[in-house]
């Protein structure tokens, strides 16, 4: 695989465009002089993450004596959790804080940004041809950078779809997340299975 070649794989994984909903569902309960600086906090968060999975990922789950399915199910339940209160809104929208209150790190950063998809994902390049490893960090920063242009541009989209529009995508989006997040979890269990030979 070539280094486009990757950097698309990638940004397909990150599924920026699938995440604008979502988004915009988070960023409606921030401070709207601050949402720009969280959007790109919160993007630094997402690529930090990526990179160090990319070159320590392998070794941080040996040390903590997980498996990489453990990473799967976990992002699976979160997912879960956000897609239940997207089609179930409360009054703290799907991150359950005030209105004005800021997320740090979760949902935004992970696992919508840096998810079980695209972690998994880093750790078998990094696996299968550890001697590329610039090659891969070029092809992370081009996805990135694709997903942050399009994530940055939110608020043109929170301008097309109007405050109905936005309740309609956001409980079109929990759905198709809850279906994404029990795959996850089921992916997670079945490697797991293969693995210790119990499937």
């Amino acid at each position: 695989m070539d280094t486009f070649s990757a950097a698309v794989m990638l940004f397909l994984i990150m599924d920026p465009l699938g995440n604008l909903p979502v988004f915009l569902s988070i960023l409606r309960h921030v401070d709207p002089k601050r949402r720009r600086k969280v959007m790109i906090r919160e993007l630094l968060f997402s690529l930090a993450i990526m990179l160090g999975f990319l070159f320590a990922g392998q070794q941080i789950l040996s040390f903590l004596n997980l498996r990489q399915e453990a990473v799967s199910i976990a992002g699976g339940i979160i997912l879960f959790l956000i897609a239940i209160k997207m089609i179930f809104p409360t009054p703290g929208g799907v991150t359950g804080l005030a209105a004005g209150e800021e997320p740090f790190l979760v949902p935004m950063a992970i696992p919508m940004i840096a998810g079980p998809s695209i972690l998994a994902s880093l750790l078998l390049l990094a696996n299968q041809e550890p001697t590329r490893m610039t090659d891969w960090s070029l092809a992370l920063l081009m996805a990135w950078g694709a997903s942050a242009v399009i994530l940055m541009f939110y608020e043109v989209f929170n301008k097309l779809l109007g405050e109905r529009g936005l309740t309609a995508v956001e409980r079109l989006m929990g759905m198709l997340l809850v279906m994404i997040s029990v795959q996850m979890l089921l992916d997670g269990v079945h490697h797991y299975l293969e693995v210790t030979g119990k499937g």
